[in-house]
């Protein structure tokens, strides 16, 4: 009976916020182990059918870089990166497309309806969801300690977001589950970071939370350890030390580009934990690290 009262508890203590967030939209990145381990992915579906029953409206953008990677190798590529993003030939992007618009994003999809959801795989080729264009970064040459502009190849940033098909999928109550690669204006096949896509996706649909499942606790100091808020300023200062650095840079600037949307709060959070989601949203203590 104990073990019974406890479960409703739980229940009892996740009230207010499911009150809180009824009928608000989350946007969830989904990727590192949450994507590989075989238990973390069926947790992950469970939790995002919960919060669609309940009245939430999850939309999904996921990655797929680990498998990427072994395509490629398998292919005789050797995969590089750029400030934690991918350098991506004609050949490349090819892979990109066929992995993650194909192979991951059906999986996914057939995996949260296999729990009783409804999904739907996207890119943001479909419905003109996402305009893109080619992106250019910027980089300090080590030898002359010069800024040089460096090409990342058929790599794209995003333009703007038409969140239309979101906001009609979302009232018959389906779960959009976006694979990052567009098109751009030469109608080529852009590869974008999808931490970035998410970042903007929230902004576009004013979503009450950006989340990022991750492989770590979340943004850690110099010491290693956990840093549970930031704001913007904090973020920069930290980029600018290095103690933020290699792919948490993406996750951290898409975390500022949804705040200055008009998201109300952003997390980064840590994806190899079973229910992750549940444990950010539905406990007063929450997970990983919030940027307000």
């Amino acid at each position: 009976m104990k073990k019974l009262i406890q479960k409703a508890n739980v229940l009892i203590e996740s009230l207010p916020y499911i009150k809180k967030f009824y009928g608000k939209t989350f946007v969830i990145k989904y990727g590192g182990a949450a994507m590989v381990d075989e238990k973390l992915k069926d947790a992950f579906a469970q939790d995002v059918v919960l919060l669609n029953f309940i009245g939430i409206r999850p939309v999904i953008v996921h990655g797929g870089g680990p498998m990427i990677n072994s395509i490629m190798k398998k292919m005789g590529k050797e995969p590089s990166f750029i400030h934690g993003q991918r350098v991506t030939d004609a050949e490349t992007v090819d892979i990109v497309e066929m992995v993650l618009g194909g192979l991951i994003n059906k999986q996914i999809v057939s995996l949260i309806n296999s729990h009783g959801g409804y999904a739907i795989g996207l890119s943001g080729k479909d419905g003109n969801l996402i305009k893109a264009r080619r992106k250019l970064i910027e980089k300090i040459s080590p030898d002359t300690g010069v800024s040089e502009i460096i090409d990342l190849g058929l790599v794209g940033e995003v333009e703007e977001v038409n969140p239309r098909v979101l906001s009609t999928m979302e009232k018959d109550n389906f779960i959009p589950v976006i694979a990052p690669i567009s098109a751009g204006k030469r109608h080529e096949t852009l590869n974008i970071n999808a931490d970035y896509v998410a970042g903007m996706i929230a902004a576009a649909l004013k979503a009450e939370k950006l989340i990022l499942l991750t492989d770590t606790e979340g943004v850690l100091d110099k010491n290693g350890k956990l840093i549970s808020t930031l704001d913007g300023k904090k973020v920069k200062s930290l980029v600018s030390r290095k103690v933020i650095k290699g792919g948490m840079i993406p996750k951290t600037q898409a975390c500022r580009t949804a705040i200055d949307g008009g998201v109300r709060k952003a997390h980064i959070i840590d994806g190899r934990l079973p229910h992750a989601l549940l444990l950010e949203i539905f406990t007063k203590e929450g997970i990983g690290t919030e940027i307000v």
